[in-house]
């Protein structure tokens, strides 16, 4: 299987230590977003786990330290660099160091372990598409050598984005201005030779010459690990997201970035009340066990074909 890390939340950032005591232990159990009293045990053996992939905006440097404790997994890391100011993306670190992180990554895994994320792009009275052409360019010089791919996605207002940036002039592109950036960006991925994908956009690649991606990427984890992987789309996804199926072990509601275009926090007292509730040594990420909940442990296989000499 694949392992998520996490599209509910920033793992890498704020519960490093969590995260290698479940590796230390050998699984992790996560609440049903749908049901909170159902449990999944999740086995991380490296016997069914296939690869992990990290999404992360700043790892933490504990994080970093502790990656020699991965040597037996596959990873790479989806790592999101975006340029909005601490109004939009409270809890991040200057940019500069952001990109250190993201460079320290890539000189220790290799740049193709290491995806740049610009996600989500909106508009504002303050980012336009001229800002973002000009930062786009910017970031990409900086990170050119240190990735091979980026992959962008355009904002959609969810209801908790609703909420967040009700006092704000964030909007979402028309049409017309996702095709005119879309293919400004191009230009300049191209220009610095970085592939550039979308992700779970509904674009004409004819139109902007941009593949929609696959940020859970089975080329490229059959690349990773030399082996082929006979994996699923995954169905629980946008309908125009290509990512393959995967098993993710975050929750919502406990990301300490506080970007208020987040789908993943509906406010910040949840996540402030969520984050007191974590315990390095449960296995779930936030709290303990409860007398109501109902423990399953989840089916875990391996998504590698296997061959006559295996």
């Amino acid at each position: 299987m694949i392992l998520s890390v996490s599209r509910r939340t920033d793992i890498p950032a704020f519960y490093s230590e969590w995260f290698f005591n479940r590796i230390k232990e050998g699984f992790a159990y996560t609440r049903n977003p749908m049901n909170k009293n159902a449990v999944s045990k999740i086995s991380l053996s490296t016997e069914v786990i296939d690869c992990i992939v990290f999404w992360t905006k700043n790892p933490a440097l504990s994080f970093m330290k502790n990656l020699g404790l991965l040597n037996s997994y596959q990873y790479y890391f989806q790592f999101t660099i975006t340029p909005y100011n601490e109004f939009i993306e409270q809890n991040i670190p200057k940019k500069k160091f952001v990109i250190n992180n993201f460079i320290k990554l890539s000189e220790k895994l290799g740049k193709e372990k290491v995806i740049w994320r610009y996600d989500p792009i909106l508009l504002s009275k303050e980012y336009t598409i001229e800002y973002h052409i000009k930062y786009f360019e910017e970031l990409a010089r900086r990170l050119h050598h240190y990735t091979d791919k980026c992959i962008i996605s355009f904002i959609d207002f969810y209801k908790k984005c609703e909420w967040n940036l009700k006092d704000t002039s964030v909007r979402t592109l028309e049409n017309s201005e996702i095709i005119e950036l879309s293919k400004k960006l191009k230009d300049i991925s191209d220009l610095y030779g970085i592939q550039i994908e979308t992700c779970g956009e509904e674009i004409e690649s004819d139109t902007i010459g941009i593949n929609q991606g696959m940020c859970i990427d089975n080329n490229l984890i059959e690349q990773i690990t030399g082996k082929k992987i006979k994996a699923k789309k995954d169905k629980n996804q946008r309908p125009f997201c290509g990512c393959m199926e995967s098993v993710d072990i975050g929750e919502y509601n406990t990301c300490r970035h506080y970007c208020l275009y987040c789908y993943a926090n509906i406010n910040k007292e949840t996540v402030a009340d969520n984050s007191k509730m974590h315990v390095t040594n449960s296995p779930l990420l936030i709290g303990k066990l409860k007398h109501t909940d109902i423990v399953k442990e989840r089916k875990m296989y391996s998504l590698i074909e296997k061959t006559l000499f295996d």
